[in-house]
């Protein structure tokens, strides 16, 4: 974690340090979970962009994938 706060000094705004915040947040969650974030994030995306309903994007958390 000491890395991600040193390279999110160079996020650009205090939005870009916003959105790099919830993403490391992700990603580390998916670590502890046991998940492949690569793949984890992969198949996010892919079902966004499929469509998946913006009301029902708690189901595509990494801690629902544990189950």
């Amino acid at each position: 974690m000491a890395l991600n706060r040193k390279n999110a000094l160079f996020a650009g705004s205090d939005e870009g340090g916003d959105n790099w915040a919830v993403i490391a947040t992700l990603i580390e969650n998916c670590k502890i979970s046991g998940i492949n974030p690569h793949a984890w994030l992969a198949e996010t995306l892919s079902r966004l962009a499929a469509g998946h309903s913006a009301n029902a994007v708690g189901e595509l958390m990494p801690w629902t994938a544990v189950a």
